[in-house]
């Protein structure tokens, strides 16, 4: 079940090792998602709604497009890869202006100061996380690899654990014992693929997320801001 911040406590086997998501959790990208998609709906006389969003997220992009025109019942007008391809010109503009979510910097740099190994495990194509990353090279060079949705080892998207599993086996000495990795997650789907791959999890839900969504997760926190290391075993921040 799902604990407030205030609830977690230290807990055996202590963690070694953390895995981000990077979507919605490291870089405020799922906006620009949202509005692509709410465009490409009102030529539908139709809404995009959280709940359709909640389905979509952290998928493949083919997975979440396929979702997305089934849902909406556009399917018939418009295919799951005629979506992508109308999709990918807008994204493309706005991918290289994001930024990063509150907190992160903050902890990706003090995990990594303490020597924690840190990657990145992504629904994202190898093209999109270069347009996304390109101004903050300084926080994704503090991983110790980065796997992608386009990587032949992911052969299923989340809610499946392929790409945490993947994830666990390229840290040094890999793979990983599961109990030994804490995941940072946004979305549900991520959630249910790092509790599929037998890993704990904090999820930092955007506010619009329904509440039903919560509780698979180990531990919610509102942002990367909330989270306490040391109540993971993790060596706590400085006090100032």
């Amino acid at each position: 079940m799902a604990n407030p911040s205030c609830e977690i406590s230290t807990r055996g086997p202590i963690i070694t090792h953390v895995i981000f998501d990077m979507d919605g959790l490291l870089l405020d990208t799922e906006k620009f998602y949202t509005q692509v998609q709410e465009i490409i709906l009102a030529r539908y006389n139709k809404t995009f709604d959280w709940s359709l969003k909640a389905k979509m997220m952290g998928k493949k992009a083919l997975e979440a497009a396929r979702v997305f025109v089934d849902e909406t019942g556009i399917s018939n007008s418009l295919t799951a890869e005629q979506f992508l391809e109308e999709r990918e010109e807008m994204l493309r503009n706005l991918f290289p202006t994001s930024e990063l979510m509150p907190g992160a910097t903050r902890l990706i740099r003090h995990l990594h100061e303490n020597g924690i190994p840190m990657c990145v495990a992504t629904g994202s194509h190898a093209r999109h996380f270069s347009l996304k990353t390109q101004r903050h090279g300084d926080v994704f060079s503090m991983m110790h690899h980065v796997v992608l949705g386009d990587d032949p080892e992911v052969k299923q998207g989340k809610p499946f654990p392929d790409i945490f599993l993947a994830a666990s086996k390229r840290f040094e000495g890999g793979p990983v014992d599961p109990q030994k990795i804490l995941v940072f997650e946004d979305a549900p789907s991520g959630v249910a693929a790092a509790k599929n791959a037998g890993m704990s999890v904090v999820m930092a839900p955007d506010p619009r997320l329904d509440i039903s969504h919560h509780k698979a997760a180990d531990q919610v926190i509102s942002s990367l801001l909330d989270f306490s290391p040391r109540n993971w075993g993790l060596p706590p921040f400085q006090e100032l």
